[in-house]
């Protein structure tokens, strides 16, 4: 069993930074693929960025560039530093974690608002 806990969120001018972390507990963190999603109002839950156990990282064409993806296993974190933030990635933003088909673990999730 793993439990995520996302922080970070909040209110971010538009063109302003903002960094997301997600803190795990419970399982072996680093045995886990991590990544990031977002669900804006109205809108299916989009796939933003994921990392590997090993640290490969991938990206949406809608935040590539703009975004990274980090891990510490140390600290049982992922994070998702968010560069360039645009008024269209208002959303609430999710962690996941999943290790073959079996586990699959979402955090609650935290809100993003771009706006001036």
């Amino acid at each position: 069993q793993v439990q995520l806990v996302e922080s970070g969120g909040g209110l971010v001018q538009p063109g302003g930074p903002l960094r997301l972390a997600c803190a795990a507990s419970g399982s072996i963190f680093s045995g886990y693929a991590m990544a990031w999603y977002r669900q804006a109002p109205g809108k299916k839950r989009e796939l933003l960025a994921g990392i590997t156990s090993g640290g490969s990282t991938n990206y949406a064409d809608s935040v590539k560039g703009r975004f990274t993806i980090s891990r510490d296993n140390a600290k049982n974190t992922v994070y998702l530093q968010m560069n360039s933030l645009k008024p269209e990635d208002t959303a609430v933003y999710y962690c996941n974690a999943a290790k073959g088909v079996s586990y699959n673990y979402w955090g609650q999730g935290t809100q993003v608002t771009v706006s001036s």
